[in-house]
């Protein structure tokens, strides 16, 4: 690290350039034109850094045009069996398929998301649609066993938890086999 070298911070949000070095420490002056005195192993070095000419609105057009080029450049064609379709979500939170929960027992909200669930499979299969999650919530896991009761009635459809790091525990994701269909 040199005076004059571009360094980010890394565990913050910083950037800036080198104005003086000492042995383990380092000042740097932010964009802002603040300086802050930081330890050299929170620093990275920055090899080629974006200069304001680089990144003015003349120069977006041709650079974004670049990218796109080269994008084309190295995309290879897939075949359709190697494409992955998104899932259709269904949200089976009862504040999501009525607008008013009031004089509705436990056991009508129930039927209701299990009712919106049977049609939302139903159109699936219809409209040959893969995979379909169900967004149930953790709650008591009432709804979740009845889910999974409806769904162990098709012949056509196989079931897991959905991906956790993205529903949590609270969906169900579904497989719709065309074949069998």
């Amino acid at each position: 690290m040199k005076i004059g070298d571009t360094v980010m911070v890394i565990d913050d949000n910083v950037e800036g350039h080198i104005v003086s070095t000492n042995t383990n420490t380092v000042v740097v002056e932010t964009l802002d034109g603040f300086q802050i005195t930081y330890e050299k192993h929170e620093l990275v070095v920055l090899e080629n850094p974006i200069s304001s000419q680089e990144f003015s609105v003349n120069n977006i057009s041709e650079v974004l045009k670049n990218k796109v080029d080269a994008k084309h450049k190295n995309s290879q064609r897939q075949k359709p069996k190697q494409r992955v379709k998104p899932a259709m979500e269904v949200d089976l939170h009862i504040h999501q398929l009525v607008s008013s929960q009031r004089g509705l027992s436990n056991y009508d909200m129930l039927e209701i998301q299990l009712a919106t669930a049977k049609r939302q499979l139903d159109f699936a299969m219809k409209k040959k649609i893969q995979r379909v999650v169900f967004i149930h919530g953790v709650g008591a896991g009432v709804l979740r066993q009845e889910l999974e009761y409806l769904l162990k009635r098709y012949e056509a459809v196989s079931f897991e938890d959905a991906n956790f790091q993205k529903y949590g525990r609270g969906a169900t994701e579904i497989y719709i086999h065309q074949s069998k269909l």
